[in-house]
């Protein structure tokens, strides 16, 4: 078990690395092993890691060859040995033994459609340097959890938990009714809503697009 958050500015103002350490400590109890982060002008990326495939290089994120696609990833990609040979034999070159560098090199050769080519249990956030893009996706059973909020300065906000996606400064623990009626009616709230107003969990097999107009 891993966790990711991170967020997007609607503006090349610059990111705030403080803010990302702190989501990501909110969920160190997913991955004690290891934690990493990417702070840009625009996309800050953290996570924290429970290492299993490739412990000694799978650091993240994990990047391609010159650094302009960033992933953090958690979960299992089933295929990732297929698809690595695939990608190998096409020029891609790799840098370590880890599943989450197939999703870097699998966007470069299908972008979003890469979801399509995945077996797996996973949530992953994607950062498209070169067109400002972020991509997130979740695998078609919902095995791995992943959480969002649009705020009202155009701030993307994204987490594995609430407990992370809250540590965002803006956004407010405040507890949606018409969820918890549904909890109380069916004991879980449905996709795409959650138990706090304004926050959003990403439905099972869905991937979500976030770039300038």
């Amino acid at each position: 078990m891993c966790g990711i958050v991170g967020y997007l500015r609607p503006d090349r103002g610059g990111c705030d690395e403080m803010i990302v350490r702190r989501m990501a400590r909110a969920i160190i109890h997913r991955g004690p092993d290891d934690e990493g982060f990417h702070i840009g002008e625009r996309a800050a990326l953290g996570m924290r890691r429970l290492s299993i495939i490739d412990l000694a290089t799978g650091h993240q994120p994990i990047t391609n060859e010159d650094g302009t696609v960033r992933v953090v990833f958690n979960g299992e990609i089933y295929n990732y040995r297929e698809l690595r040979q695939r990608l190998q034999a096409s020029g891609h070159i790799f840098r370590t033994g880890s599943d989450t560098e197939v999703l870097a090199h699998l966007y470069e050769e299908h972008g979003e459609a890469m979801v399509d080519h995945l077996n797996g249990m996973f949530a992953f956030a994607l950062w498209d340097e070169r067109r400002e893009r972020l991509l997130l996706a979740r695998d078609r059973m919902g095995e791995k959890p992943l959480y969002y909020a649009v705020l009202p300065d155009g701030v993307f906000v994204f987490a594995s938990e609430l407990k992370a996606l809250v540590e965002y400064p803006g956004i407010e623990r405040r507890i949606d009714l018409r969820s918890l009626r549904k909890y109380l009616q069916y004991e879980f709230v449905p996709s795409p809503h959650t138990m706090l107003e304004g926050i959003n969990k990403l439905q099972p097999g869905s991937r979500l697009i976030v770039e300038r107009a």
